[in-house]
């Protein structure tokens, strides 16, 4: 049976990979796309959203332009720094043109409308920051049985990568976050940059996806500036395509190997604001210590088979 997927996003390299990655996927049914802020601004990632679909033929899949800022603070910062300053390493203008116009009415009446409309429950891959499915769930609480999981790209065990404590997508937006994570509405999976800091591709990678064919050579061409910040996080000569890896869980549930824990975000205005806090601690200790406000469940993926991962999306994303 095919998985029926929405795919919120704010491309940036990996979404793209991420959504190719979908695009390619025969046993995926996108049902649309939405954006919001997030690597770049909006404008820059429904554009390049939309590219990345024309890219890959799929001009049947409906993208709606969603949040332009937080819920609640403003987001004073981007991450032109890995991504270039049109979030595809400049070489945004290098893709097709996108083949259909942006939806009417915004990323939560299509988000609203897709879930309506699909005979099943769907998963939404939310790879940005977590302000349209905040949304979506404060505004249709007659929807979130409609919704088979959230698959999140976010968050962080150890530390993060924006600030010490927060990874960037959570930090971008954490009230939302804290929505979504906290709310026990819908059931969520965590992908956090700690496992998909392992999952990095080598450049020898890279080369086999830009010989596979098109497609293949596109998405290379998108990494130059993204491939040179990942050669100074990872320390090697390769780069970490987060989003990939979380769409990968969302296509294949079970691919990456997840824990049900305890997960909160913290929204105050200090240095750990925007971290996930992961209560790792064994059952029995947490119950024994319970305090008020631990934080809601979540499926945390915390390993995979790294080898078998990486041949899975080179696999799909060299489909012609």
């Amino acid at each position: 049976m095919s998985t029926k997927l929405i795919i919120d996003t704010d491309p940036g390299v990996d979404d793209a990979f991420a959504l190719a990655l979908a695009a390619h996927s025969d046993d995926v049914d996108l049902l649309g796309v939405t954006s919001v802020f997030g690597n770049v601004g909006l404008a820059a990632t429904t554009r390049n959203a939309r590219r990345v679909l024309a890219l890959c033929k799929r001009g049947d899949v409906p993208v709606a332009e969603g949040a332009a800022r937080p819920l609640v603070h403003p987001h004073p910062h981007v991450a032109k720094y890995a991504h270039g300053a049109d979030g595809l390493s400049g070489r945004a203008a290098a893709l097709p043109e996108p083949e259909r116009d942006v939806e009417n009415g915004g990323a939560v009446r299509l988000l609203a409308d897709l879930l309506e409309s699909s005979a099943e429950p769907v998963t939404i891959a939310a790879i940005g920051p977590l302000t349209n499915v905040a949304t979506l769930l404060a505004a249709r609480p007659d929807l979130h049985d409609r919704i088979d999981r959230v698959v999140i790209m976010g968050g962080a065990l150890l530390h993060g990568n924006t600030s010490a404590a927060a990874e960037f997508n959570i930090w971008s937006d954490p009230e939302a976050a804290a929505r979504v994570l906290g709310g026990g509405e819908v059931p969520c999976v965590l992908v956090p940059m700690d496992l998909t800091y392992r999952c990095a591709v080598s450049t020898e990678w890279l080369d086999a996806l830009a010989s596979s064919g098109p497609v293949g050579a596109a998405l290379n061409a998108l990494t130059p500036d993204y491939l040179a910040h990942y050669r100074k996080a990872l320390g090697w000569d390769g780069m970490v395509i987060h989003d990939a890896v979380a769409v990968a869980e969302a296509i294949r549930p079970g691919i990456l190997t997840a824990e049900a824990l305890p997960v909160s975000v913290e929204t105050s205005f200090g240095p750990a604001r925007g971290a996930t806090v992961v209560d790792q601690r064994r059952p029995e200790l947490r119950a024994e210590t319970e305090v008020p406000g631990g934080g809601s469940t979540a499926r945390v993926a915390v390993d995979t088979d790294l080898d078998a991962l990486r041949v899975f999306l080179l696999d799909r994303l060299t489909l012609r």
